[in-house]
């Protein structure tokens, strides 16, 4: 399983969507995954990599968490505790498992 984060430079959210992903990895017993961290510096190169906002975490090259086509902008997810800038616990967990 690869694991790629994809982020602009001045996102605040992408160490705690690494954070998470590496967390949720160890506790399902994939903490063999190979992680990437994906460091984009343009529109195109976000939609050339298929960042949806920073940060985008891709599974196999898939985004695996609905969202908008908006490609250069700070990204949100919807987790039971409201929005935040990385995907929650338990939705990684089930994505990753």
């Amino acid at each position: 399983m690869t694991i790629e984060i994809v982020y602009f430079d001045g996102c605040p959210n992408w160490q705690l969507a690494e954070q998470r992903v590496r967390e949720v990895l160890t506790v399902t017993g994939h903490a063999d995954a190979d992680v990437r961290l994906h460091l984009v510096g343009n529109p195109v190169e976000a939609e050339q990599a298929g960042m949806h906002g920073s940060p985008t975490i891709l599974v196999d090259g898939h985004d695996p968490f609905p969202t908008s086509d908006t490609i250069w902008s700070c990204r949100l997810y919807q987790t039971d505790a409201g929005f935040e800038g990385a995907p929650s616990m338990a939705a990684l967990t089930e994505i990753l498992r």
